[in-house]
């Protein structure tokens, strides 16, 4: 039985200009991840189809199904991508911070000004029906709690602060926190500036400056008040 002959894609097709090699696997991996990004971030799950993302990618659908199985699929890892991006970027902006309030804030501000959180939590719900992309998820969600207990604890540590909570607590409620009142936010209509608000108020304080006790203030009361104030105020016998 004579072997198949499978006839090669036009050289002059963009879309396979690009040999298989490795990088460039690599390269068409995240050419998809970006566009289902945008356009999941737009349109949701059911709006984006394969062959627009295959299309915003200048790449095939059959490439996509290659690569990531579903679009299901696709959905939850461009998700995991994108809330790992913005915990990196918040981390980053949060560097120069010389205080821990300063510090909270740039990190809830990066994470409160884009979707990103938000579009992480849809993957959080799809994967309640398809068990099969949770670990994805929980591997997202662990790396975002030990990056986050590596830069906190490497703030405190540099900057000698007092954590109010143990670090790693400190983290996971952190992300915690964000995920919900982002889904709450969104569902709400409420604006970034809205939701940056929110959830510095949830937060609260996360650590404090130490002090020596030297230069620590202490209120006087009346106890301390010196004894001849006092019996100045009192009638004479």
């Amino acid at each position: 039985m004579a072997a198949e002959i499978v006839p090669e894609m036009p050289t002059s097709d963009p879309k396979h200009a690009v040999r298989a090699t490795r990088p460039a696997g690599r390269k068409m991996r995240s050419l998809l991840l970006d566009a289902a990004s945008r356009l999941f971030r737009e349109r949701g799950l059911s709006g984006a189809s394969i062959a627009d993302i295959a299309a915003a990618a200048d790449a095939f659908p059959s490439q996509i199904t290659y690569y990531f199985r579903t679009k299901e699929a696709l959905f939850v890892e461009a998700a995991c991508r994108d809330v790992l991006y913005v915990a990196r970027a918040a981390e980053q902006a949060a560097l120069n911070a010389h205080t821990p309030r300063d510090y909270t804030r740039a990190l809830v501000e990066t994470v409160t000004a884009t979707d990103s959180v938000a579009f992480f939590a849809e993957a959080l719900t799809l994967t309640r029906r398809r068990q099969d992309l949770a670990p994805l998820v929980e591997r997202t969600i662990a790396r975002l709690h030990s990056e986050g207990l590596r830069a906190y604890a490497g703030q405190i540590e540099r900057h000698g602060w007092r954590s109010l909570r143990d670090p790693d607590a400190t983290s996971r409620r952190f992300w915690a926190v964000a995920i919900g009142i982002m889904v709450e936010g969104y569902a709400m209509g409420r604006s970034s500036d809205e939701l940056c608000a929110e959830m510095l108020r949830v937060l609260g304080e996360q650590a404090t400056v130490a002090t020596s006790d030297g230069a620590r203030l202490r209120l006087v009361d009346e106890r301390d008040a010196p004894a001849s104030s006092q019996s100045d105020s009192e009638p004479s016998s």
